[in-house]
């Protein structure tokens, strides 16, 4: 059994990861602003707080992994100067407390498994002649992209003190308690099958599960080292994936409308770049690794997702 010490841990991934980490044994330690409000006797809790540079040391002293999920949703609000800012910053902070949190404590810390996005690539504009997106591209130059390299750039010390250090850059995650999937069920439940743009836009997605597998995989693994994307191997295209939530939810009872990319711009601002564009990423990678998914293709992830459990 090891102690896992995980930011985010209230988040959609965080939750399911906590869950599946304790079903395998480990003890979770959730880092949190407000332990009182925390409230969950399942997992143990500790203060920390990006913005002072507030941490729990004998939570640190303690730990013998790390899993870093923190920062600000990128979606859930409209990106003015301020968001952007919040959005940039609760991620690099994060990193850089971590980071000092190791330096300056005496700790065991075998490894660190943090989060990143797809958003580093930008889109499939930049593929040229490649398939897919790997590893190796170099960060998009666009907002999201610079937030990723960011991101990624505030744990990178982490490697010089001898640590283990994995990032897996996340893709459209979709789980039931929330996210992306909550999301493209409300307009279905009211008959609705809603279609952002032309549709066409392909979306690298993973099932919820298999998301928190790869980061409990790469824990596990000593020779599980740098860059991952976490995403299925079968990436969708929008329009397929939101006729297959539709079909799965109400059969042939939906109509199905396109909601102009204009008009999205209108209602969202720049935050509708991130959901007209399509984005191609490869899970090749971490598929050489050994990492098997339980939800390769959407059909079966979708129909799990929405079954009753």
């Amino acid at each position: 059994m090891a102690v896992v010490l995980i930011t985010g841990g209230t988040g959609l991934i965080g939750r399911r990861l906590s869950q599946l980490l304790a079903e395998k044994g480990h003890e979770v330690v959730i880092l949190t602003r407000n332990v009182k409000s925390a409230g969950n006797s399942n997992y143990a809790f500790a203060l920390w707080d990006p913005q002072t540079g507030a941490i729990d040391v004998n939570a640190v002293t303690r730990a013998d992994y790390i899993i870093n999920l923190a920062g600000a949703g990128v979606a859930d609000k409209r990106w003015t100067a301020k968001r952007k800012k919040i959005i940039l910053g609760s991620r690099v902070k994060s990193g850089q407390l971590i980071v000092k949190a190791l330096r300056e404590n005496s700790n065991h810390v075998k490894a660190v498994i943090n989060a990143s996005a797809i958003g580093w690539y930008g889109d499939d504009s930049r593929l040229n002649n490649e398939a897919a997106f790997t590893e190796e591209m170099p960060a998009d130059t666009g907002f999201f992209g610079k937030t990723c390299a960011a991101w990624e750039a505030s744990v990178a010390p982490i490697t010089e003190m001898g640590r283990r250090l994995v990032i897996i850059r996340t893709g459209l995650v979709l789980g039931r308690e929330g996210g992306a999937l909550k999301e493209f069920i409300k307009p279905v439940r009211a008959g609705f099958a809603v279609i952002l743009g032309s549709g066409s836009q392909m979306q690298s997605w993973v099932h919820i599960d298999d998301i928190c597998r790869m980061f409990i995989y790469c824990m596990e693994n000593e020779k599980m080292s740098g860059v991952y994307n976490g995403v299925a191997p079968v990436p969708v295209d929008h329009k397929t994936l939101t006729l297959e939530i539709a079909k799965q939810l109400k059969g042939s009872f939906f109509i199905t409308i396109h909601l102009p990319s204009f008009l999205l711009k209108w209602l969202l601002g720049e935050v509708s770049v991130e959901l007209l564009k399509s984005l191609t990423v490869s899970s090749g990678k971490i598929r050489r690794e050994g990492f098997q998914f339980l939800f390769p293709s959407i059909q079966p992830a979708v129909k799990d997702l929405l079954s009753v459990k």
